[in-house]
């Protein structure tokens, strides 16, 4: 794989990241809720299942899910209910004095950012599709999913940690409109789940 073409690869990558999605709705509503830190946990969360399904795509187990239609729509509706009880939960949360850094579970909030990033099932069929326009059929094709694999969860990594940078910053911004904040947070979750909701197979 030449050097033009990884390039070009994380070009791409990046500009489809900077595009919000369920794992930036998710990262953002963290970070406003627990600071910088607690987006950043998100990310990890998220960019370990970004691996999980790369590994997935990389082996060539999409064609095979592609076929379990039903199962890719009860993983996307998983993914909508929670998604919905996350935003709920924060919107009717109590405004939070931020004099003081909020406790964050960083377990609990490990899972959730992996399991919102997991329950994404278009994202299993956009690796399918979108990696293999990069590689080189001249060369080792398992070592070339491998690179693009590893570029793609670095560039999640930097994109997503920007997210939950800029989050967390603004989440003094808005401090003195506790309540609000919180809804906030939680319209973004909804938000996320909506989209989620109206995505096609």
């Amino acid at each position: 794989m030449s050097l033009a073409l990884l390039a070009a690869f994380v070009a791409a990558t990046a500009a489809l990241m900077l595009i919000p999605g369920p794992n930036v709705a998710l990262i953002v509503a963290n970070s406003l809720r627990y600071g910088a830190h607690g987006g950043l946990i998100t990310v990890a969360g998220t960019s370990a299942a970004m691996a999980l399904q790369l590994a997935v795509a990389s082996l060539g187990v999409t064609a095979l899910l592609g076929e379990l239609g039903q199962a890719f729509e009860v993983l996307r509706w998983l993914g909508v209910v929670y998604l919905v009880v996350l935003g709920a939960r924060a919107w009717a949360s109590p405004a939070d004095d931020l004099s003081r850094m909020q406790a964050v579970s960083p377990g609990k909030t490990f899972a959730r950012g992996f399991l919102v990033s997991l329950t994404n099932p278009k994202t299993l069929a956009f690796y399918a599709a979108f990696l293999p326009q990069f590689l080189d059929p001249g060369a080792a094709l398992g070592r070339q999913m491998a690179i693009l694999s590893v570029a793609f969860v670095a560039t999640a990594l930097v994109i997503d940690g920007g997210w939950a940078v800029l989050a967390g910053r603004a989440r003094f911004v808005l401090g003195r409109f506790g309540r609000a904040r919180n809804r906030l947070t939680g319209g973004v979750l909804i938000g996320a789940a909506v989209g989620l909701a109206l995505t096609r197979r």
